[in-house]
């Protein structure tokens, strides 16, 4: 089949004295816009719409020998999926509400019983939600149950744009109640006398900041503005404290926040101002008895919780100390005990702190004796005055158990535990947490799974995954899916780079703007250590990430192909330097903090530029590649990845294979389960094929 090709029309870019030559700079469409194309796809430029289709069928093409493979795929993956299974109930005032998924539905379902009653209501069902709509795509937002229990607010994206529209039903009979709200975050609180709820809406740039009062009973119209965000770096969020005695308005960017509160029984009182923002400072706010608690990391790198008397907002006082090395989380509450999380090692913990001594525990060892987990704890009721909770874990090769744990008596029950329907037996492998040297002798964190009849002589397969942006961590958590590729002696690994926070503050901060650098020189560096060790060697190891994980696999590409044997791209933020520079799109003046700001910055410019995927494409061999892109993502435009692929196909000296694939869907790609399936066994099937694992 002929290899698709995207005709050059070179256009000549110039910032800060610095001209550049972009031959695909027409797919960063001006009239009509890009963002036109996110409401509308008819509107998508006749040209590239004719070239995503024959990269379409080029990829079915290139993948039509891996079919009966993927079939294979498919059902073994399902197969390791409990496809009938309810969550734990939660009990709130009036109701326990859970959610049930089947083996006939591709979305779930959401039930309830009165707390005296063995009666059980359907008070939502996806799927014949999904079949009313008729809509190929279908992501719910929110469903925010009334606190009165008679109605129910959700939100419906049916495009993958994250465009949100708001409905309003009565819970009883089903009827909306409300005219509908378009353009939303898709976030809804409700008042709590059930007279109103406050949501957000997104601006032209699909950035959110505004807060809107909506009154039952009367035309969106007459909607009331509460808060508006002027700045264009921050969005907002809207939020009720922990005892439902306040709403919080945060404005944020990735470095900075600055909230505001009011009473949430008085819906005549404006929003107050917590604490004016600062830059590099991060804060959050909670609200428990007479105390406002601040997550905060003013003067702590790695974040202290602080307590304040809600009559007295300039008396801080530390409650939980910073610690040297240690990331302090959160906090959840209960009449006598908080609990909360701290990770140290990129180790996290879970500690029970009592409120009378101040005296705490730390009940990570009670959860499991696994060296590597992903511990957790939650309430199980609403009613604070209880001294039970769940806890829980799971691991890279244990899958998720959830216990009822007394505080007091320290005893535990197993209350439930995922079950792998086509068996699963963790004694199989061996989870390993090892260190690699970076180029600046930093050791990086690296999780691994293998089985234990794995060969660690160098011959095997080695998939590593990477992200670090943003401060996010990626958990060393089970995946039943993972084990159709470690089963067949490919070896599992994440990289934890800079650019995450699982060794605190500072592993961000060296991972972001003008040290970005180091998550690509970390992660190159995590690659050689595997080498180095014999998990496998040279040539063998696939790169997997996606979104920001994107622009790092694109970056290793062009820095060290040569330690790669192929790679699977998921919706890619790979043209960095465009996408900053054009701050109208919506998520880059958000990035100013993270990314930088090129078009005002010539240090930021230069820096980019040097690193960016798309800009950085030079003559040389690449790995195998196996890029996807969604036509209605607002986050990385479809835009980066089929520039990218274009001008990778026009330069690369390979003759390896080069796939891009477009679905009409959004940044997390298709929804309902089989289709999220399919997509997944697509991927797997062509790692299999680059490693020439035909079984």
């Amino acid at each position: 089949m002929k290899i698709p090709q995207l005709k050059k029309k070179p256009e000549t870019k110039t910032c800060h004295n610095v001209s550049w030559v972009d031959n695909y700079s027409f797919v960063d469409q001006k009239k009509p816009s890009i963002m036109e194309v996110l409401k509308d796809s008819s509107k998508l430029n006749p040209e590239v719409k004719k070239y995503i289709d024959e990269e379409n069928a080029y990829t079915k093409y290139n993948l039509k020998d891996t079919e009966e493979l993927q079939s294979k795929l498919f059902n073994e993956i399902k197969g390791k999926l409990k496809l009938d299974d309810e969550t734990i109930p939660f009990k709130d005032r009036n109701y326990f509400y859970w959610t049930k998924i089947s083996k006939e539905s591709q979305y779930s379902t959401k039930l309830r019983k009165k707390v005296d009653s063995s009666e059980t209501e359907e008070y939502w069902n996806g799927q014949k939600e999904f079949e009313k709509h008729k809509s190929k795509f279908f992501s719910v937002g929110d469903l925010s149950v009334s606190w009165n229990d008679l109605y129910l607010g959700y939100s419906l994206d049916l495009k993958g744009s994250e465009y949100f529209t708001i409905y309003i039903r009565r819970i009883s009979d089903q009827k909306m109640i409300e005219e509908k709200i378009e353009d939303t975050t898709g976030n809804i609180t409700w008042s709590l006398d059930d007279t109103c709820f406050y949501y957000s809406k997104l601006n032209d740039k699909h950035r959110c900041k505004t807060v809107y009062r909506h009154q039952l009973g009367t035309p969106q119209k007459e909607d009331e503005l509460i808060f508006e965000e002027k700045s264009e770096i921050y969005n907002v969020s809207f939020g009720l404290t922990s005892d439902e005695k306040w709403h919080l308005i945060n404005s944020s960017d990735h470095n900075s926040d600055e909230i505001y509160y009011f009473d949430a029984k008085d819906k005549s009182s404006k929003p107050k101002l917590f604490k004016k923002r600062e830059e590099g400072i991060k804060y959050g706010i909670d609200s428990w008895k007479e105390f406002f608690y601040v997550h905060t990391n003013k003067d702590a790198e790695d974040f202290k919780i602080c307590r304040v008397k809600h009559t007295n907002l300039n008396e801080w006082k530390d409650y939980i100390p910073a610690k040297k090395g240690v990331l302090i989380g959160g906090l959840a509450f209960l009449d006598d005990y908080i609990i909360r999380a701290e990770k140290s090692n990129a180790l996290p913990k879970i500690f029970i702190r009592n409120f009378k001594n101040g005296k705490e525990e730390d009940i990570t060892h009670i959860i499991s004796d696994e060296e590597v987990i992903s511990p957790g704890a939650s309430l199980l009721q609403k009613d604070t005055n209880t001294t039970k909770i769940h806890i829980g874990y799971d691991s890279l090769r244990t899958q998720a158990r959830t216990y009822e744990y007394d505080i007091v008596t320290k005893k535990k029950k197993l209350i439930k535990e995922e079950i792998v329907p086509s068996g699963h037996n963790p004694s199989n492998y061996t989870v390993r947490r090892l260190y690699a040297n970076s180029h600046d002798g930093k050791k990086i964190p690296i999780s691994l799974v293998h089985h234990k009849k794995t060969k660690l002589d160098g011959s095997a397969k080695l998939l590593l995954y990477g992200y670090s942006c943003y401060g996010m961590s990626i958990p060393p958590s089970f995946s039943s899916s993972r084990f159709c590729l470690v089963d067949r002696d490919i070896i599992f690994a994440i990289s934890h780079a800079r650019g995450s926070m699982d060794l605190g503050m500072h592993w961000w901060n060296e991972g972001k703007l003008m040290q970005k650098m180091n998550t690509m020189k970390d992660f190159i560096s995590c690659a050689n250590y595997l080498i180095e060790k014999k998990y496998t060697s040279k040539g063998k190891i696939i790169f997997l990430g996606g979104s920001a994980g994107g622009l790092l696999g694109g970056a290793v590409a062009n820095m060290a192909s040569e330690l790669f044997l192929s790679m699977v791209l998921n919706v890619p933020y790979v043209n960095v330097l465009d996408t900053a520079l054009n701050e109208d799109l919506p998520l880059s003046a958000n990035e100013f903090k993270e990314i930088g700001r090129p078009k005002k910055n010539k240090e930021h410019f230069n820096y980019i530029k040097s690193y960016s995927p798309y800009e950085n494409i030079s003559n040389k061999d690449y790995p195998s590649m196996f890029i996807t892109t969604s036509l209605f993502d607002s986050r990385v435009f479809y835009s980066e990845p089929v520039k990218y692929t274009a001008k990778l196909r026009d330069m690369k000296t390979d003759k390896n294979l080069l796939l891009l694939k477009c679905e009409t869907a959004g940044h997390s790609g298709k929804t309902g389960r089989d289709n999220s399936i399919s997509e997944l066994a697509e991927e797997f099937a062509f790692i299999l094929k680059s490693a020439d694992i035909k079984k």
